[in-house]
């Protein structure tokens, strides 16, 4: 099996930022890390053949930036999530500036060093897969992906929110490499990879 990590990415160096290593027979390790330095490091350590990142990695075209005013305010991917009734908050909504912000500096960094990254949505895939999210209970979400199939680090009572959210973007990259997956939205904005839905668990 590819290497592949999940990123549940913070909007802030001083939030935790939770990162999934997904190996065979879905084990998984995960942590929490910080600064910008610490998940480049920890990527560049691991070499995955796929960065699942879950932030917006783009704006939406005609959208100078994130400063200047605008009323342009969804992406093609947006729409489509919101045309399957799939819930989110918007980019340009109060703290996910930031996000998108450091979601777009990483994903250039990562780009040139010749990672493959990819966006993904945590809460669309656990929607998709049938898959509680984290609103309904850590531990719900942790058993239900234990029922999944997960190992690992997963079985830890103590893991948390973020290193679940990292996880299932790490089964979205999986699924991504497998084929397993639909992409949603205008290229030349940024494609949203969900999961192939051919079933719940």
């Amino acid at each position: 099996m590819k290497i592949v990590v999940g990123v549940d990415l913070a909007g802030s160096a001083t939030r935790p930022t939770g990162f999934c290593l997904l190996k065979r027979n879905l084990s998984v390790k995960t942590n929490l890390l910080y600064d910008d330095s610490e998940i480049i490091t920890e990527i560049r350590r691991l070499k995955p053949h796929v960065v699942a990142v879950d932030a917006p990695l783009a704006l939406p075209k005609g959208r100078e930036s994130l400063e200047k005013r605008s009323d342009i305010h969804l992406r093609a991917c947006d729409r489509e999530l919101l045309n399957r009734g799939i819930k989110f908050f918007p980019l340009t909504l109060g703290p996910m500036r930031k996000l998108t912000e450091r979601g777009i500096r990483l994903k250039g960094i990562l780009e040139k060093e010749g990672f493959e990254v990819i966006e993904v949505y945590p809460g669309a895939a656990q929607d998709l897969l049938n898959i509680p999210r984290k609103k309904a209970g850590v531990e719900v979400l942790r058993k239900t992906l234990v029922q999944y199939g997960f190992t690992g680090d997963v079985m830890k009572k103590s893991i948390t929110d973020h290193e679940l959210d990292a996880i299932t973007s790490a089964l979205v990259a999986k699924m991504y490499i497998e084929g397993e997956y639909e992409a949603i939205g205008d290229p030349e904005e940024v494609l949203m990879i969900l999961p192939k839905v051919r079933g719940s668990i």
